[in-house]
């Protein structure tokens, strides 16, 4: 199914990652970005892996898990339409702290630093508003993480 430029504006609008920006802004946004498919059980970021690009999910489900020190996967979370991941990498330039597999097959948009950069040198306004916004949901998941492992320690099930 080919989706209008539109209906990508109004999906885009309606993300975390997008939220706030002007119509000029969002074009400018949506011209910088890849679309990437995945097949169901493909590798899309690997934990330890350098990284400078990130993702906002279209369509499909991945899952997020994390290695321990004793080598056990551990899952992490669960990525849908509207969810965004990789943007750590975008502003601690460190490898990557995840791995991500698409669960079904997947249509993410990529966004790299370089574009992320030429963002900033074209419209500071977005590139604030895109930074604010990552920045939010890293808080969100931040106290999501926080209540997971309070819970934890007071033996809830979580």
């Amino acid at each position: 199914m080919t989706i209008s430029a539109p209906d990508l504006k109004a999906f885009l609008l309606a993300t975390p990652f997008f939220g706030g920006l002007s119509d000029a802004s969002l074009d400018l946004l949506i011209s910088m970005l890849v679309e990437c498919r995945f097949d169901a059980g493909a590798t899309v970021v690997a934990e330890g892996e350098p990284g400078r690009s990130m993702f906002i999910v279209k369509s499909g489900r991945l899952a997020v898990t994390k290695r321990t020190n004793s080598g056990h996967v551990v899952p992490i979370s669960a990525l849908e339409p509207g969810d965004f991941f990789g943007e750590m990498t975008l502003i601690e330039m460190q490898n990557r702290s995840a791995t991500v597999v698409a669960e079904s097959p997947t249509v993410l948009y990529e966004l790299t630093a370089p574009k992320l950069y030429a963002c900033y040198k074209a419209d500071i306004h977005a590139y604030v508003i895109v930074l604010q916004n990552i920045n939010r949901e890293l808080c969100r998941r931040l106290r999501r993480s926080d209540d997971r492992f309070a819970g934890h320690q007071m033996g809830e099930d979580n």
